[in-house]
């Protein structure tokens, strides 16, 4: 693939580095770290009203802007080189695509519209294996009752709106499981946020107790959802290893940086043979990992298409497996090397490489480890089921 990106995406990707260096930069970032409750709302704000970034990928019709995934993904990567902390990623990256793969066109006109406002933040609260999603639907008198839970719910403590994945009784596997789009104010609804190692992402449990919805809230026809969550998932894999590139970058940005300036026996310790080449192996790694981004974006553009391929699917789970797998192992090779390279006070709270290592281990497990995606893709070159 001959991939360049155009005078409008490297718009998108100078105007963000510029925004977000002043916006999130470290002393931001600390402090946001240590909010209990949210995120900065006016924050937000900014990036929803005069950024119109959650507005993206949101078709003109609904009053986005109607760009493509990639436009995204050059967001993203400097959304991980500055550790933002915001509900854009699960709104963006999870809540978007999979109203956009939905087939319920008041929905996806009632939400994404409020979503490129910036008036509502939403999320998706499901499981990367069908054999997980453990909430029941039963169908009642007008709709249906839901009852269970999902753990670890990207921003599910502070989202307007879950998308929440349920699957009818004695149903297994793929089957039986539908997608609810569910207001955070429903009766029943129940939301814990949860600590973690990477306080500039925040993670909750979501709790259903006979929580009762319509037919009308089903995203998808009944009982058919989980091709339309699994690649939500996908897509939602490729936007976080646009992240996961930024941050690698950025950690290898900081080593050359200190390495430069931090002299031994006379010189500068990136002088030094053995400097170099560990600096190197990062590059390298950098570099692997930001080609299978950039072709995983394409892929995903084109399957989020109005008029995409459905045939693109297929190409979709490798093109998702191989960018998360090479972006995860990436991003945490270089903050423990940037850890190292700064001579260990990279772990102390004056400097920033911990706080690119936390959300590198953190963000090494969401959505997949790179095992579990490589048992994806090889279960698919073999012709398996993935």
């Amino acid at each position: 693939m001959d991939f360049a990106f155009t005078q409008e995406q490297l718009m998108i990707r100078d105007s963000a580095e510029r925004f977000l260096a002043q916006a999130s930069d470290s002393h931001a970032v600390r402090a946001a770290m240590c909010r209990a409750d949210d995120y900065d709302p006016a924050l937000y704000q900014r990036i929803a009203q005069q950024l119109y970034w959650p507005a993206l990928m949101v078709p003109e019709a609904h009053g986005g802007m109607g760009l493509g995934f990639v436009e995204l993904a050059v967001l993203l990567e400097q959304c991980g080189r500055f550790l933002l902390g915001s509900p854009l990623f699960a709104t963006a990256c999870l809540a978007t695509p999979a109203l956009l793969l939905g087939d319920n066109p008041v929905l996806q006109a009632r939400y994404l519209a409020a979503i490129a406002s910036g008036q509502t933040h939403a999320t998706l609260a499901c499981a990367l294996e069908a054999e997980q999603v453990h909430v029941q639907a039963r169908p009642c008198a007008g709709g249906y009752v839901l009852d269970g839970s999902h753990a670890q719910v990207i921003d599910g403590a502070l989202a307007d709106l879950l998308l929440i994945a349920a699957r009818s009784p004695g149903s297994t596997g793929e089957h039986g499981i539908s997608v609810f789009a569910v207001p955070a104010d429903t009766p029943g609804l129940l939301r814990t946020a949860l600590p973690t190692l990477d306080q500039t992402r925040r993670l909750a449990r979501v709790e259903l107790q006979h929580v009762q919805v319509s037919a009308e809230q089903l995203l998808s026809a009944a009982g058919q959802g989980w091709p339309l969550l699994r690649d939500a998932q996908r897509v939602a894999a490729i936007g976080l290893a646009a992240e996961q590139l930024g941050g690698a970058q950025q950690a290898l940005d900081l080593t050359l940086a200190f390495t430069t300036e931090r002299r031994q026996f006379g010189r500068p310790i990136a002088s030094f043979q053995a400097i170099k080449h560990r600096c190197a192996d990062m590059m390298l790694q950098v570099e692997c990992a930001r080609s299978a981004v950039w072709y995983a974006a394409s892929v995903a553009r084109e399957y989020l298409a109005p008029d995409g391929d459905p045939a693109v699917a297929a190409e979709l789970l490798g093109a998702a497996a191989t960018a998360k797998a090479h972006a995860s192992e990436a991003f945490f090779h270089c903050a423990a090397e940037s850890i190292q390279l700064h001579g260990g006070v990279g772990f102390t709270w004056e400097y920033d490489p911990h706080l690119y290592f936390k959300r590198a281990r953190a963000s090494e497990r969401l959505l997949g480890t790179p095992a579990w995606h490589r048992e994806r893709l090889a279960a698919q070159l073999f012709g398996e089921q993935p």
